[in-house]
């Protein structure tokens, strides 16, 4: 909900539990959410609460490219002002809480301190990629560029958050002189996947209303809302004087401001009242937007897909695609990344593990900034010395999900070139066993996490649940990949978004 703790590197002991010598890493995709930032929106002025911070250096800094008359790319360099009305609706510069005109950020913009734990968090990946485990390069050069893949949102604190992660894993002095700019990878708003997309996907934004009606219901009359009304109520505006989890500003926009003003400090004069930051205030904001936001990943196979089954579907695809060529050295120029950074948000974080039953909305916490999961890909060594590993499961006979679904569509196994993207049970017996001896393993904030449908027989390292086979992720995933993600965004609309049976995630059995 606020500034992550950061954890010190793994020591050996844990390096090689972690990493086990049986198993070698083969390609690591990590989603990072944004560092700190200001809030959304100005909220609570009447407790004093200004609506311009001043933490955001960046600002006085600004370069971009320009075109000259000579038809030659230049550099501007130039700084930022903001701008706002006086009592009279006339025209006057915006002042920060201090009373300066520099240094001012925007609604929702990643902040000086945001940029600082994004850029540590890139210098801890380089411990444990470069420096500990040594599969990532030491040096960025022409010949290794491509190992390194940057995706972001088209939201600008995601995409200084992933510059700013690069920059702590590959400083300018690990960079080659001839290195040319490294590419980042972004998609235009109405095609995003890598958070869940209520603006590009009408289906899901009416499933998102629909289960956040549903917690409204269930909470606006609840002890937890009236315990939050008696501490926070009175700070409420006029024409909105009760605390809901629909009310204006909603429960989640209360949280937005708390958890910006609380990650700024103490000392800091972007504070909010004392009663905002008190346990028991914070934990019930927590507990009722984390089922807001993310209950309808653990209730609805349909809400998982549109939500966020097409960025979980191109994880493994990336994953899949590693194996098609039969592994590669870091350092080792291939069509494939060995590692990438996406930066995205606190929904992409949480709904990803939701999905995949690695989160639970009764009992987990709302994710920090910087918060971040590392998907690992392994395959087992060769050595015949080497302990014996769990086998993938055996090829199932019975027909996919999506065949199950949908039987007038042709088959997909028969095709002579298998899609990375192809369904588990679609892919023939040899494009299967393809993907023997691979194995999956999910990092949340650093700690290993165990899937509910990895932890069923045969279908993880013998040794360690946390392992899962990359054929049992794969097919939990594809449980929820939408084979064409804009097309199934207009199916179902106006339909009722909660019909009567709770779908788990894969492997979960009961509320987790």
């Amino acid at each position: 909900m606020t500034t992550l703790p950061a954890r010190p590197p793994y020591t050996d002991a844990e390096l090689k539990a972690f990493y086990p010598p049986t198993l070698e890493l083969q390609q690591v995709q990590i989603l990072l959410r944004h560092g700190e930032r200001t809030p959304i929106s100005s909220r609570f002025k009447n407790t004093g609460l200004a609506t311009y911070w001043p933490y955001c250096e960046a600002a006085n800094r600004f370069k971009d490219v320009v075109l000259t008359g000579d038809r030659r790319w230049d550099t501007l360099h130039w700084k930022r002002r903001l701008e706002t009305f006086d009592a009279n609706n006339g025209p006057i510069p915006a002042r920060s809480s201090k009373g300066g005109i520099d240094n001012i950020c925007e609604p929702g913009e990643l902040t000086d301190l945001g940029r600082q734990t994004t850029l540590a968090l890139g210098q801890r990946i380089r411990r444990l990629y470069v420096d500990q485990l040594h599969f990532l390069p030491p040096h960025l050069t022409p010949q290794t560029q491509s190992a390194v893949y940057l995706r972001s949102t088209p939201i600008q604190r995601a995409l200084e958050s992933t510059q700013q992660a690069f920059t702590g894993l590959y400083p300018p002095s690990a960079r080659s002189a001839d290195l040319p700019p490294q590419p980042i990878v972004k998609r235009a708003m109405w095609e995003e996947t890598l958070f869940p997309n209520e603006g590009g996907c009408p289906r899901f934004a009416e499933l998102a209303r629909a289960f956040a009606d549903r917690t409204a219901q269930l909470y606006n009359d609840s002890p937890e809302m009236r315990m939050l009304n008696q501490r926070i109520g009175k700070y409420m505006p006029k024409d909105s004087p009760v605390v809901k989890l629909d009310s204006h500003p909603r429960l989640s926009g209360i949280m937005d401001s708390i958890s910006a003003t609380r990650a700024h400090g103490e000392g800091n004069d972007t504070r909010l009242p004392s009663e905002f930051y008190e346990k028991e205030v914070i934990a019930g904001v927590d507990r009722i937007c984390t089922e807001e936001w993310f209950g309808g990943y653990q209730e609805s196979n349909e809400y998982r897909k549109l939500g966020i089954g097409g960025l979980v579907g191109d994880l493994t695809q990336r994953m899949v695609e590693r194996v098609q060529q039969g592994g590669r050295k870091a350092d080792q120029k291939d069509e494939t990344f060995a590692l990438s950074l996406s930066g995205c948000h606190d929904t992409t974080i949480a709904a990803t593990l939701t999905a995949l039953g690695g989160f639970d909305v009764r009992k987990d916490h709302w994710p920090n900034f910087t918060s971040n999961v590392a998907f690992e890909l392994f395959r087992r060594k060769s050595d015949a010395n080497q302990p014996a590993l769990a086998p993938a499961s055996a090829p199932s006979t019975k027909p996919s999900w999506w065949s199950s679904l949908f039987p007038f569509l042709p088959s997909t196994a028969s095709s002579s070139a298998s899609s990375a993207r192809t369904p588990l049970a679609d892919l023939s017996p040899t494009d299967r066993s393809k993907l023997n001896d691979y194995y999956v393993r999910l990092r949340y904030n650093d700690t290993p996490v165990s899937l509910p449908y990895c932890a069923q027989p045969g279908k993880h390292l013998e040794s360690d649940e946390t392992f899962c086979t990359l054929a049992a992720f794969k097919e939990a995933a594809d449980s929820f990949t939408p084979r064409n993600w804009r097309q199934e965004c207009r199916v179902g609309l106006g339909e009722p978004a909660m019909r009567g049976v709770v779908e788990r995630p894969p492997g979960v059995v009961e509320r987790l």
